[in-house]
């Protein structure tokens, strides 16, 4: 079994490796980079190897079949301070309907400080200020199909502004989760993500006026016509295993294998140890054979607190490395109940 595990990485990484050489990559043509802001320091901690691993709230991000494996309700918020004073919160609520499936709720938020407006006529400034962010609204509906196989999906509202300019766009985003009763149960899953249409900028600011006829002495108003982009698009496979798994003692090793449509494959891999289930130590690396990645090592831990029968507060924290731009420090709580 232990044989089988390992040709399954191996496998992975030689698909990847061929494809790594085959792709022509298209960085920065794709809107909404705040989808592809990685959520939650557990599976930050893990190095964004969560696919398979998914079980929790966090699912509404990484793959969306996993909240069926919530048992009754489950609430999260995540608060980071990024690079260049860009700061993202990530807030979501699930609960288990029964048969019907589990239902949930997502909304994610990126914002920064106000910045000067500045011309090529007044580069020091023109008094004027302005801001840019961005909002995505998801629901998320999953079910366990058979005993070992569930499948989810996302629906996503999408907006980016900057100024006086906003642009809208719509996606899904679907998985599947199967579990094979071997290696104190393997799990196999995928997911697609950010599936939807393109977002094109509009509003006032592509409002301009043109001189037009004799001697340019008529000012015509004129509407730019800004491009449309895509989204962007990303396709996760992962494999994961209890390596360990005793009444005391849990330790979980995981592989993602990531296509973007926008940058070139790389591999997320990590692993979890859990005492009791109550104190939680995780490391792994990030985007590893991803070209020009400023991403790598990640660590990570969480404690469970259970504070009354039926209501459990779960802390968590990871570490990452982004090479020139800064460490990134990720915190969230959660709560079960």
């Amino acid at each position: 079994m232990k044989f089988s595990f390992t040709l399954l990485t191996i496998l992975t990484t030689l698909i990847l490796a061929f494809h790594l050489d085959a792709q022509t990559l298209k960085t920065g043509t794709t809107a909404a980079q705040v989808l592809k802001f990685n959520v939650g320091p557990r599976a930050i901690g893990m190095g964004g190897a969560y696919t398979s691993v998914a079980n929790d709230i966090l699912s509404t991000f990484w793959n969306p079949s996993g909240t069926a494996d919530i048992k009754s309700n489950e609430a999260f918020f995540n608060h980071t301070d990024m690079y260049l004073d860009i700061k993202h919160d990530y807030a979501a609520f699930a609960t288990n309907l029964s048969d019907f499936g589990t239902v949930g709720a997502f909304v994610s938020v990126l914002s920064m400080g106000e910045m000067q407006v500045r011309t090529v006529s007044q580069p020091e400034g023109t008094g004027e200020y302005f801001d840019a962010g961005a909002l995505v609204i998801g629901l998320n509906y999953s079910r366990f199909l058979t005993e070992n196989f569930a499948i989810g999906f996302n629906a996503k509202y999408i907006n980016e502004s900057i100024w006086h300019m906003s642009a809208t766009g719509f996606a899904i985003d679907v998985g599947t989760m199967y579990k094979i009763q071997v290696l104190n149960e393997l799990r196999i899953a995928a997911s697609i993500s950010n599936f939807g249409t393109k977002m094109q900028l509009s509003g006032r600011d592509v409002t301009r006026t043109v001189p037009s006829g004799g001697g340019g002495r008529d000012l015509v108003p004129v509407n730019y016509e800004l491009d449309k982009f895509d989204l962007p698009l990303l396709f996760r496979f992962g494999i994961s295993s209890d390596l360990v798994k005793t009444e005391s003692n849990r330790l979980t090793l995981a592989f993602d294998a990531v296509h973007p449509n926008d940058h070139s494959e790389f591999i997320n891999s990590g692993f979890e140890y859990a005492w009791e289930e109550i104190i939680f130590i995780r490391a792994g690396y990030n985007s590893l054979f991803e070209v020009n990645s400023e991403k790598g090592l990640t660590l990570g831990f969480g404690l469970n607190y259970r504070l009354l029968d039926m209501v459990k507060l779960k802390l968590d924290y990871a570490y990452q490395d982004f090479g020139r731009l800064t460490n990134l420090h990720y915190f969230s709580v959660g709560l079960t109940f």
